[in-house]
């Protein structure tokens, strides 16, 4: 009989494994960082690490097909003339013209309409066509100020003043130059094809107290008709929705780690931030200790995906959420349809990676006009629509289950969390008990 005793099988690094391992060696032959599109693939806490606490004897739900659960929301109260209403509390991010072609901003601004909300531009200005098929739409007001005018301004509904964004606080965005076509080119006075990268703050102001003499300029050219957002990535959340509340911002727009981009390092995507369930109490509690809450509206985003997510942020203090990448997904982007030609890219459907790059088969994150008419916007209107309602349906059944008849009626004491993470996070009980991280006593 043999005595050789055989090797236990070899394990790879939990520190090294492939993807880092693969990282170097691709940092090593280029001598550059990795570029890429989408949100973090990080699993960090999220709305799934919490449930919520059905009505049986101490509480009393309501019949889902006889009693009415109201879903509107009302944006801009507190200065804006004119406050944007909403039939649902789902709203669309900003994407720009440039990272979207303009067939998908048009689908987004249909769709949008078609459930009742606001969609919002992005970066690089105001198509025509989006304005055109969008009953409300958001204009956002960038660090770089690209397409940026007063006529513009006065043509939207609202004004959303961007300081920061979720997969990059304190970063800037970036537009590779395959997608800086000629009408990109002539609506961001850039040259044609040449990369693009944006400024992480606005070139005219150094603090808050420059941000109210802004907002007050933005209010004098649009008559005060407009409410005015203040977006912020998660970083600071209450500092930062403090300080916008204190400059005189009518919604803060609250953006978390998972929200997506069109292109931005890898490394900042992956280590800048913070989850957006650890970003909303804060802001909410700021909300409170200002006496501001429900009197200046809070709009949290990234990676809502489900009425569950909706109805859990609600549910701790938001008014609304945003959606990008469930957007672009809904419309049609990285179909598995399209897979062949997504490995043909180096890539696969879901991974989003080759969003930047310009050459999307679906014909959303391009600016090719082969690949642009491949999506019918108003087919992809429509199921924008559609994924909204099954969102607002979804969100409703859980409200109505915990007894409220309306979303906005949804509280902390309706959830319990599946983690000592998001507990603390969501500042709401350990499920099976009254107690969470931070708080004084069981």
């Amino acid at each position: 009989m043999s005595d050789h005793n055989p090797r236990t099988p070899p394990r790879k690094s939990m520190t090294f494994d492939d993807n880092t391992l693969a990282e170097i060696r691709r940092a090593a032959a280029t001598g550059i960082y990795d570029i890429r599109g989408g949100g973090t693939k990080r699993k960090v806490p999220h709305f799934d690490d919490l449930l919520f606490l059905g009505a049986s004897i101490s509480r009393y739900p309501l019949e889902g097909y006889r009693e009415r659960c109201d879903t509107t929301v009302v944006l801009g109260t507190r200065f804006a003339k004119k406050p944007i209403e909403l039939k649902i509390p789902i709203t669309i991010a900003g994407m720009s013209f440039g990272a979207l072609s303009g067939n998908a901003k048009e689908a987004l601004g249909r769709g949008a309409t078609l459930a009742g909300t606001s969609t919002t531009t992005g970066d690089g200005g105001m198509t025509d066509e989006e304005r055109g098929h969008s009953e409300k739409l958001v204009y956002q007001y960038l660090p770089s100020r690209y397409g940026m005018n007063p006529t513009d301004l006065r043509r939207a509904d609202a004004i959303e003043i961007v300081i920061g964004q979720g997969a990059k606080p304190g970063g800037g965005g970036m537009l590779l130059g395959q997608k800086i076509s000629a009408r990109v080119a002539q609506m961001r006075n850039l040259p044609q094809g040449i990369d693009q990268r944006s400024a992480c703050r606005h070139p005219d102001w150094t603090g808050p107290d420059d941000l109210e003499i802004k907002i007050l300029e933005i209010r004098e050219i649009t008559d005060w008709e407009k409410p005015i957002y203040v977006k912020v990535g998660g970083a600071r959340p209450y500092y930062d929705t403090a300080l916008a509340v204190k400059a005189g911002a009518d919604v803060v727009v609250l953006d978390g780690m998972q929200g997506g981009t069109a292109a931005t390092q890898d490394v900042f995507i992956e280590n800048v931030g913070m989850p957006t369930l650890a970003c909303l109490r804060p802001a909410v509690q700021a909300l409170q200790d200002l006496g501001m809450h429900r009197k200046v509206q809070l709009v949290i985003s990234g990676g809502i995906r489900c009425g569950a997510d909706v109805a859990k942020a609600l549910a701790l203090g938001a008014d609304a959420v945003s959606i990008g990448t469930a957007a672009l997904v809904a419309i049609g982007d990285n179909d598995p349809r399209w897979e062949d030609e997504y490995r043909k890219l180096g890539t696969t459907a879901g991974a989003y990676d080759d969003w930047h790059e310009g050459r999307d088969p679906a014909g959303i994150t391009t600016q090719d006009p082969i690949l642009a008419q491949r999506l019918d916007p108003a087919l992809a209107g429509r199921r924008l629509a559609n994924y909204l309602k099954v969102m607002t349906l979804e969100a409703q059944t859980i409200a109505r289950a915990c007894g409220k008849s309306r979303l906005h009626n949804l509280e902390p004491e309706d959830l319990c969390a599946l983690t000592m993470e998001a507990a603390a996070m969501a500042q709401v009980p350990l499920a099976g008990t009254n107690w969470y991280p931070g708080k004084n006593s069981f």
